[in-house]
Parts: C-alpha cells; sequence; structure tokens
C-alpha cells in the first residue's frame, strides 16, 4: 500500500492489484466486497455507490485518462461520535475503484479516527491475499 498527500495536502493510501492476481473481474465486483464489509460492521452505514466514470463522462467538458476504463466509490460512514459540527467536514469515508487495462486501483484518504482507518486498511489488507 502507498501513501501520498494527494495534491499536497490530502493524505491517500493507494493500492494497484494486477488483474491476473485478483479473483474479481471488474470494479462492481471490489464495490460488492467493500458492500459486504460496511454492511457487516456494526459502527458502518453505507450511504451510496457513485459511478464517476459515467458522470464525469456525461459532462460536456468532462475528462478521464485514456487508460482508465471505470470508477466507481462505495460512500459509506464510521459516524460514532458527533462532539461538534465540525466532525461533519471529514465524513462521510469513500473508497475509490478504478480500472485499468491490466490492473484495479483501489484509493480511499485517511480516517481522521485511528481506529477506522485501520479497519479501512484491513479491508484493502484482505483483496492482496
Amino acid at each position: 500500500m502507498q501513501f501520498t498527500n494527494f495534491l499536497d495536502k490530502y493524505p491517500t493510501h493507494q493500492v494497484e492489484i494486477l488483474k491476473a492476481n485478483t479473483a474479481f473481474k471488474n470494479v462492481d465486483d471490489f464495490l460488492n466486497f467493500f458492500s459486504e464489509k460496511v454492511d457487516s460492521n456494526p459502527l458502518a452505514m453505507k450511504i451510496a455507490e457513485f459511478d464517476h466514470y459515467a458522470h464525469t463522462s456525461s459532462l460536456p467538458e468532462g475528462e478521464i485518462a485514456e487508460n482508465i476504463l471505470a470508477a466507481k466509490q462505495i460512500i459509506f460512514c464510521f459516524g460514532i461520535k458527533l462532539p461538534s459540527p465540525t466532525a461533519m467536514a471529514p465524513r462521510p469515508r469513500s473508497i475509490g475503484i478504478t480500472e485499468h487495462p491490466d490492473h484495479f486501483t483501489i484509493v480511499f484518504m485517511e480516517a481522521p479516527n485511528p481506529a477506522m482507518h485501520k479497519t479501512m486498511l484491513e479491508w484493502v489488507a484482505e483483496l492482496q491475499n
């Protein structure tokens, strides 16, 4: 798993999985995997799935990198505390899945709650076994 600060300010984790090294055939297979993880976690609630590729390709000036074949996100929340209105700023969480010709990319921002962040790292680590 690679850690970067996307645009020098967003703490982001990313992993690439070769298609030859996974049983998942498409972005929806990964979405189903993460949906099951969210649904089975008593602290999490699924909000939506977002087809980023479809949305961006529908825009008159939408741009998509040539090597991106599909891009979807699962949106969910671990909102176990709401101590102030500011706590809503980094919520909800999302995990993005992008399909390329020979691999998939899984990406998500670091969660402010260390335990919830560890949970997302564990979910993604299961993909690499």
